[in-house]
């Protein structure tokens, strides 16, 4: 007999004979009954034994095993109006396919209080929980339909870009430094210089990459490995990008909304398809003076990004005309002028957090080597990328979303850290 999965036993008909297989989610023997609740992907189900009626030694051993073991069990589908479901499945044989340890070291219910870095210890554990497995079924269906929304909607190409670089891809000096061979290089803090390389000859590109970011800040919503969901886009602005990452957040919201509804109910997450709206860095920091909020010169703060979450609400805000001291080198600047005091770049602020950077790129290798130069750095040391653009290079933009931090707002998770299978921070190497 194969294994079918809960929700297919749930399925059939009163009498049908079906072999489960999942965790041991709870236990209840009452001396001539026991009730054991299993539990896989798909949901919980009960299963039921008799004294008299179960043969014996599988009803003894029912009370012997220890929760979170996994078994697979063999019975009869019965209808039970007392049953979650209305269904439950008579046991005819139950086989221990692995005994879990008596003694769990957390707390793998759903209403767990075991403190976040005690469960990321025994995360693997952790994952057990119905909750913690919901986040990563929601996480699951935002990156399909960021994929989806890109190879149908925008028709671009999906690529892989490598993760370890020469040189900084953000010009910084936050970075892992690495032993290549006789050389030194560095793991990628972002596939920037990579997709605009590629979208100048293939025109619509977009990935899922992974970063790293060697930050020493040890925040809720920071890490110091990520992922980003990327687009770069030839013959585009600022305004054009724009434009689709709001449509793309709004298709992925509306996937969610579909397809998560039982997900988004056991997190109790009120969650609606975002509007719009574009403002500039000056209106912008206009509105926090009234708010009487601090705003940086070229930076916006978590303050400011909160109260704008609060101001509009279920909304992403572009914010636009950035000042370009705030940008990195490779944003273009207002106008297409060296010396100008704004750029064609932006920040999208969702639910009080900025998820993404983007903007339209430099593409005139000249003004890209004085951009390198105003913000210290060596053009030398960017010379693949810079000659990049010397032989047919269009105007370019582009963004990129972070996966987890997006993953974070729209379940309302109060650590980032709960977003990640395995998170990597300062302190966490391991498991």
């Amino acid at each position: 007999m194969e294994r079918v999965h809960i929700k297919e036993a749930f399925e059939k008909k009163a009498g049908t004979k079906v072999k489960l297989a999942g965790w041991v989610h709870e236990i209840r023997a009452l001396g001539k009954i026991s009730f054991l609740i299993l539990r896989d992907i798909t949901g919980r189900m009960q299963t039921v034994a008799f004294k008299g009626e179960t043969p014996e030694k599988e009803f003894e051993k029912i009370g012997k095993i220890n929760r979170e073991s996994v078994v697979e069990i063999e019975g009869v589908v019965k209808d039970s109006k007392q049953a979650l479901g209305g269904k439950e499945l008579g046991i005819a044989k139950i086989e221990v396919l692995n005994m879990a340890e008596e003694q769990l070291p957390i707390d793998v219910s759903d209403f767990s209080k075991t403190e976040l870095p005690k469960r990321l210890d025994y995360r693997f554990l952790d994952l057990h929980r119905e909750r913690t497995q919901a986040i990563f079924k929601v996480q699951s269906t935002i990156m399909a339909a960021f994929r989806e929304y890109m190879t149908t909607k925008q028709k671009a190409l999906e690529a892989a870009f490598p993760s370890l670089i020469g040189a900084s891809s953000e010009g910084g000096t936050d970075v892992f430094k690495v032993k290549y061979f006789e050389k030194e290089a560095f793991l990628s803090q972002s596939c920037q210089l990579y997709k605009q390389m590629l979208a100048c000859s293939m025109e619509k590109v977009f990935t899922i990459f992974t970063c790293w970011r060697a930050e020493k800040h040890n925040t809720v919503r920071h890490l110091n490995e990520c992922r980003q969901m990327d687009f770069e886009m030839a013959f585009a602005d600022d305004k054009t990008v724009m434009a689709i990452m709001g449509e793309c957040v709004q298709y992925i919201i509306s996937k969610v909304l579909e397809l998560n509804k039982k997900d988004i109910e056991l997190l109790d997450v009120k969650l609606k398809v975002p509007e719009i709206k574009y403002l500039t860095f000056e209106e912008v920091s206009k509105i926090m003076k009234k708010e009487k909020i601090h705003v940086g010169a070229d930076d916006l703060s978590g303050e400011a990004e909160e109260k704008l979450g609060e101001l509009y609400p279920d909304t992403i805000v572009f914010v636009h005309d950035w000042p370009l001291s705030g940008k990195p080198f490779y944003i273009m600047p207002k106008d297409g002028k060296a010396d100008a005091k704004l750029s064609n770049g932006f920040d999208a602020i969702y639910l009080g957090m900025e998820i993404t950077s983007g903007g339209q790129r430099i593409h005139i290798p000249e003004l890209l080597i004085k951009r390198l130069k105003a913000k210290g750095l060596k053009p030398e040391s960017f010379k693949d990328y810079v000659d990049s653009f010397r032989f047919g290079a269009p105007p370019h933009a582009g963004w990129g979303i972070g996966l987890e931090r997006l993953t974070m707002l729209i379940l309302g998770l109060k650590n980032i850290r709960e977003a990640v299978f395995f998170p990597r921070d300062r302190e966490r190497l391991m498991p």
